[in-house]
């Protein structure tokens, strides 16, 4: 996720290294304050829904008091090894330069990658991109599930309520997503405050219920978790696919270690998100064993019928934040797959001027929020949603597991048994949610599938497609030696200024290069020929570090530019860096020309037809490149020219 309207923490790199350094003690806690509000939005406000589906949902289990102790001992455990244990101690560790996520795990990998056979690499590959995919069916399906079961609420309030459920969920999610483009910076400041004060609700509202009937506090025991499978048999492990749902937004904890750091999270979950969580299922646990009734909504049945109102509320304002954090995280995904080259060029509107990751993606976000009114319309209540839900968390946190393991193995030089026991533990919890989590499928858990088989089907064609592309390109290329050589030989007329010329790779000269030559018959009194490369293992590149320039004879120059997988190149900033460095440049002197291909998918090819139209038609779509590099428009040429796959 990307959220970054608070300041980012000073962390190392490696298994030790994810350490706040250089932060005051005052400052740390304002980051954990900051946490609250963005890394355990999604999991923050899972008691709405996640008792509610053990004991009322498609694959509910009968409401005994043996049950009861057995869900609330799962719950308990689950948070505490995967959360807590998994999450919280060990996967944190695994930093690239500090950022966490599927793309850094996979950014450290490449690093290695001399470690690793070829089907192993592109196996690695297509799990990172197959996590990615999943994270967008997380980022539908989350603002859905959160906000129609905080308005649910209000059927608990009144019955009459119950039409009006569907019209506030479809205009909330409305209001949240035509914002998106106001950005989060204006909100960031009391995103924190408004989660304490809903962690603090949960606290209390479990602890009125404990002390009411604190025998549920038995449920600590592991005990009840073993008998309940033990007594339940196969149904019984069916409500894994709901349990699971007290985790959901896990992976969170580590997108954000670049934002917040490694010692802000632990203090936000140890000190405020889990004692919280914990308090309040068990609260729940406790108020069913004294009023079964309210297994239909267990979580607003702990609310005081006076307070019913205010809570709906604050749930709904609680969920919106949740949901928030989950769009600003398709955002930050979305940017990093476009940089790594996994997805086509799109409009990406930096939301603040101070603030480099803050953005907000128009075409995301519209298809986003028909999503989640499509989602919403069709399964019209949460616990529809929460089948399609746990299959992509648990799916996630599989591969996450796996990515790890390569990364402890590869990259830190852990022995494969010390590993193993390791991971074996995270795997087995995570295998056996996924694997009951499949049973929901032909319940709505496929919609999530669907969703990320589009996505990896098209980030893998476009990534594809392009190094098919450019590797005709390439065979195309005139050696650049070989053109100062001819131009020597046979001179041709220079005209005053610059010219930019945007080349894909770093060797050779630009196809556009050689058309222009071949047309126009001159050429400009300074050459630069501009390469933009993306590295998998940075998340963002010192400036200092970012330009590569090797100038060469007749006033040619190459200029190599190097960003991390969290940032967006543009152009103006590139150029006027050079300029800083030595390499002279006029803005009103320069013309930019860039390459404009047109694909043909009649040649030969190890893309299947069918996927060579995809990425046709997805490069047609993708946005100009002059307007995705910050490029004047007006001082744009584009040269065309026709590439057959």
């Amino acid at each position: 996720m990307n959220l970054p309207f608070f300041h980012r923490a000073k962390v190392g790199d490696g298994p030790n290294g994810a350490q706040t350094r250089n932060i005051s003690h005052n400052g740390v806690m304002a980051l954990a304050l900051g946490a609250l509000g963005v890394v355990y939005g999604d999991i923050g406000t899972s008691p709405l829904y996640a008792i509610k589906e053990c004991f009322s949902g498609s694959h509910a289990v009968a409401l005994t008091e043996a049950n009861i102790f057995g869900v609330i001992s799962l719950v308990f455990w689950s948070l505490t090894f995967i959360v807590s244990i998994k999450y919280v101690i060990y996967i944190l560790r695994a930093n690239s330069h500090g950022e966490g996520g599927i793309f850094a795990l996979f950014g450290l990998l490449q690093v290695k990658e001399g470690k690793m056979s070829a089907p192993l690499r592109s196996a690695t590959a297509l799990a990172a991109i197959f996590g990615a995919a999943l994270l967008y069916g997380d980022g539908v399906i989350t603002p859905c599930i959160s906000v129609l079961s905080a308005v649910e609420g209000l059927e608990i309030v009144t019955k009459a309520a119950a039409p009006y459920v569907l019209p506030i969920t479809c205009a909330v999610l409305i209001f949240l997503f035509m914002n998106q483009h106001r950005g989060t910076g204006s909100i960031g400041k009391i995103l924190g405050p408004i989660m304490m004060v809903w962690f603090l609700a949960l606290s209390l509202l479990g602890v009125a219920e404990i002390w009411q009937n604190p025998r549920i506090l038995l449920a600590i025991n592991p005990y009840y978790a073993f008998a309940f499978f033990k007594d339940g048999g196969f149904h019984s492990a069916l409500v894994l696919a709901s349990v699971v749902l007290c985790v959901t937004g896990a992976e969170a904890l580590y997108a954000d270690l670049g934002h917040f750091g490694i010692k802000a999270i632990r203090i936000s979950w140890l000190g405020i998100a889990c004692p919280a969580l914990i308090l309040n299922y068990l609260g729940q646990g406790a108020l069913l064993m004294q009023s079964p009734e309210m297994a239909v909504n267990p979580f607003y049945g702990l609310v005081p019928r006076v307070l019913l109102l205010p809570m709906v509320g604050l749930s709904t304002l609680a969920t919106v934040i949740a949901s928030q954090a989950l769009i600003s995280g398709v955002f930050s995904l979305t940017q990093q797959a476009i940089q790594l080259g996994y997805w086509p060029r799109l409009k990406i509107v930096h939301t603040s001027p101070d603030v480099r990751g803050q953005i907000y993606i128009p075409g995301v976000n519209y298809a986003l929020m028909i999503s989640c009114l499509a989602l919403v319309l069709a399964f019209k209540n949460s616990s529809g949603l929460a089948n399609a839900y746990g299959i992509a968390v648990t799916a996630t946190m599989s591969v996450t597991s796996i990515m790890y393991f390569l990364v402890v193995t590869r990259v830190w030089g852990w022995s494969t048994w010390k590993a193993g026991v390791l991971v074996s533990g995270f795997l087995f919890f995570d295998l056996a949610f996924f694997g009951t989590n499949l049973f929901k499928v032909m319940d709505g858990g496929w919609i999530t599938l669907l969703i990320a088989g589009i996505v990896t089907i098209a980030m893998k064609t476009w990534k594809d497609g392009r190094q098919e592309m450019s590797q005709k390109m390439t065979a195309a290329r005139l050696p650049l030696q070989s053109l100062l050589n001819d131009l020597k030989k046979h001179p041709i007329k220079r005209v005053e200024g610059n010219a930019v010329f945007m080349s894909v790779s770093s060797q050779g000269t630009p196809i556009a290069l050689l058309h222009h030559i071949k047309h126009n018959h001159m050429l400009h009194e300074r050459i630069i020929i501009l390469s933009i490369q993306s590295l998998l293992d940075a998340p963002a590149i010192a400036p200092e570090e970012r330009l590569t320039i090797t100038d060469f004879e007749n006033g040619f120059s190459r200029v190599i530019a190097s960003y991390g997988y969290m940032e967006t190149p543009q152009i103006p900033e590139i150029m006027a860096l050079a300029d800083r460095m030595g390499l002279k440049f006029e803005p009103m002197k320069t013309t930019y020309y860039l390459g404009r291909e047109t694909i043909l998918t009649s040649g030969p090819s190890k893309m299947a037809t069918w996927r060579k139209g995809f990425f046709a038609f997805m490069a047609r779509n993708a946005r100009n490149p002059a307007g995705y590099f910050k490029i004047p428009p007006n001082r744009v040429i584009e040269i065309g020219s026709q590439i057959e796959l």
